[in-house]
């Protein structure tokens, strides 16, 4: 069990059987009435917002999130098999469990899914990921004044913005929160 008053951005809490993220919290003392803390907290499982006020003091059930290191091995279909890097163990992942993360994932790379009760909710992958540009138009110098960019895909089928001298077979680092070009590995 957390008390209201032990709030701290991330701790995580179960609200109606549901797991949450606390991801802004105040603490009010109005001049009359007793003391409250104003939440905004963010279900783990399906990103949905809410906003609840707690009285101060009040005890809440803590979610027991779990984080496993995983390697992913390979796609089928909407199915994406991972191995569990400590017990060897596979396991499938769907392309909705995995969101928008699908579109970086290169075979062998080391991801975390997290769990809760036994049930997987999400998965994280590297913020910064390398891969090779395979298509991409070629850039003429001179073309623009400022400099500029054009679209390049990568090696696992996403697309990015990259600079007019990147090339095709260059390695570049990608931003998998953004999904921007960062520069040249």
């Amino acid at each position: 069990m957390i008390s209201s008053n032990d709030f701290r951005t991330g701790v995580t809490i179960e609200v109606d059987g549901e797991p949450y993220a606390v991801v802004e919290f105040q603490h009010v003392k109005p001049g009359k009435g007793s003391a409250f803390v104003r939440t905004k907290l963010k279900n783990v499982k399906t990103g949905g917002v809410l906003e609840r006020t707690f009285a101060a003091g009040e005890k809440l059930p803590r979610a027991h999130l779990e984080k496993r290191e995983v390697q992913y091995l390979y796609s089928s279909g909407e199915e994406y098999v991972v191995m569990d890097t400590e017990t060897y163990e596979q396991f499938n992942l769907t392309k909705d469990l995995l969101g928008d993360n699908v579109k970086f994932l290169k075979e062998n790379m080391t991801i975390w899914v997290l769990s809760h009760g036994g049930n997987f909710i999400g998965a994280e992958i590297p913020n910064f990921v390398e891969l090779e540009v395979v298509e991409t138009d070629p850039g003429v110098k001179g073309d623009t004044a400022q400099g500029g960019s054009k679209p390049a895909k990568l090696e696992t089928g996403a697309v990015v913005k990259v600079p007019l001298f990147v090339g095709i077979g260059d390695i570049i680092r990608v931003d998998t929160r953004t999904g921007t070009y960062l520069e040249r590995a």
